[in-house]
């Protein structure tokens, strides 16, 4: 499917938006130095769409696949999770610590209605891809023209 051939002007304010989110997450989740606040992260997402489904990728690094959940409500996509800092090691003098640890939270609501009991979820390499099968009334259909 090529980009144009499906045109929706409400997506760019929709990407907009989401970008923006994001963005305010950062903030209010950052100390007054401006380093990560203890206990909140935010995994990088990317979102595609196929004609028969939509895919969600989120980066995940260092995460156990027993500390994440996926759920999916009322069109909603919700994962979350935990990523658990290393014991900490009394004889380190730390120089600079920028990994984040701690709790996530993301929430996407979809673009079309999908079949909730057809989604699937799989973790490699520090990668979870969902799989969210659009429902039939949702997909791309040809619709041919009649000549009178």
């Amino acid at each position: 499917m090529t980009l144009l051939a499906r045109w929706r002007p409400m997506r760019g304010f929709l990407d907009i938006r989401e970008e923006l989110d994001r963005l305010f997450d950062d903030l209010m989740s950052t100390s007054e130095l401006g380093y990560p606040a203890a206990g909140t992260w935010s995994p990088r997402v990317d979102v595609s769409e196929t004609d028969d489904e939509i895919i969600v990728s989120a980066e995940l690094p260092g995460i156990d696949r027993e500390d994440i959940k996926v759920n999916v409500e009322d069109n909603v996509l919700t994962f979350s999770g935990e990523k658990k800092q290393e014991k900490e090691t009394k004889k380190r003098n730390y120089h600079r610590i920028e990994r984040s640890y701690g709790s996530f939270h993301r929430s996407f609501t979809l673009p079309t209605k999908i079949e909730s009991d057809r989604v699937k979820a799989t973790f490699k390499d520090g990668v979870l891809t969902i799989h969210l099968p659009k429902a039939d009334e949702a997909k791309t259909r040809q619709i041919p023209v009649e000549v009178k």
